[in-house]
């Protein structure tokens, strides 16, 4: 599969706006409380915040096509964008999804290849990224590719405290 990687721009809010939701739904609506998940999917992706992530110079999206087909996206944060650590030295990624139909192609891992590049392009010592103490799948993906857990962080869903496992490369 030959992927291009697409920086989003504020012309991409829609498409931004339904691609969180709809990967985010498919990921995680089947293992929490509906009313929590409702209100959580209703903050998190909602048009103001997403164009504020957008406009923000140290956040950056990336779109994901197959040919002209729209796969996958991700989220970085440098600066004072990261969400936890606040490293100079370092890159949070803070999401990144493929579309369902999409995945067990191996198009995460060249996500993450061109993620890794892109940390390296930006002369950071290392990516961090925050995942769900829950999902197996997921952590065993980041193990594979060389992350190594170095804490934890609460996560909300709602009103639901989830523990997110913090995970680190070394670039």
């Amino acid at each position: 599969m030959d992927l291009s990687f697409r920086e989003c721009n504020i012309s991409d809010l829609d498409t931004l706006v339904n691609i969180s939701k709809d990967t985010f739904v498919v990921a995680f609506e089947k293992d929490n409380d509906p009313d929590d998940f409702q209100d959580y999917i209703q903050k998190a992706f909602s048009s103001e915040k997403l164009e504020k992530e957008l406009k923000n110079p140290n956040s950056i999206f990336y779109f994901v096509h197959d040919a002209k087909t729209l796969v996958g996206y991700f989220k970085l944060n440098i600066g004072n964008a990261q969400t936890d650590v606040h490293d100079e030295h370092s890159i949070e990624l803070e999401r990144i999804y493929v579309v369902q139909e999409y995945q067990g192609k191996k198009i995460g891992a060249q996500m993450l290849a061109k993620i890794l590049d892109l940390g390296r392009k930006h002369d950071k010592g290392f990516l961090w990224l925050g995942v769900w103490e829950h999902n197996p799948k997921a952590i065993r993906f980041y193990q594979r590719q060389g992350f190594q857990k170095f804490g934890e962080h609460p996560y909300y869903i709602g009103k639901d405290k989830q523990t997110d496992w913090l995970l680190r490369l070394d670039l």
